[in-house]
C-alpha cells in the first residue's frame, strides 16, 4: 500500500512556487492557476518559507491538517479544487497523478518549517 501522507518541499523560483521530486521525475514543477496564492497564505507564519518548507498532503484527513481542498471539476488533464472556508480555487496539473492513482474528492494539507 502506498503512503497515505506524502511530503514535498516547495520553494520559490522565478516568481512562483515549485518543487522537486526526483523519485517522480519532477524538477522545478510549478504550481499555477490559483495554487501559488493558497500556498503563500498557508506559509505566511513560516519564516523564510520562500527558501523551502515541508508540505504534507493526503486524500485522507490527518491530525494537524491546516487546509482542506474539495474537488470542483476536471480541466485540461488536471483538476480544480476549492479551499474550504475561503472559496479560493486552484488548478492542480496532471503531475498530481504521480501521487494519486485517481482524482481525490478531497485533499488535506499542512505546511511546516523545514528543519535541519
Amino acid at each position: 500500500m502506498a503512503n497515505t501522507i506524502m511530503v514535498i518541499s516547495p520553494y520559490r523560483y522565478s516568481g512562483t512556487w515549485v518543487f522537486d521530486d526526483p523519485s517522480k521525475g519532477l524538477e522545478k514543477e510549478p504550481f499555477v492557476a490559483g495554487v501559488p496564492a493558497m500556498i503563500s497564505n498557508l506559509t505566511r507564519p513560516i519564516p523564510n518559507a520562500w527558501k523551502g518548507f515541508r508540505l504534507l498532503f493526503s486524500a485522507l484527513p490527518f491530525p494537524g491538517a491546516q487546509a482542506e481542498l474539495e474537488w470542483v471539476n476536471e480541466e485540461s488533464g488536471g483538476n480544480w479544487y476549492r479551499l474550504v472556508g475561503t472559496g479560493e480555487e486552484g488548478w492542480l496539473c496532471p503531475a498530481m497523478f504521480k501521487y494519486f492513482d485517481s482524482t481525490p474528492g478531497k485533499i488535506y494539507a499542512r505546511a511546516e518549517e523545514l528543519r535541519a
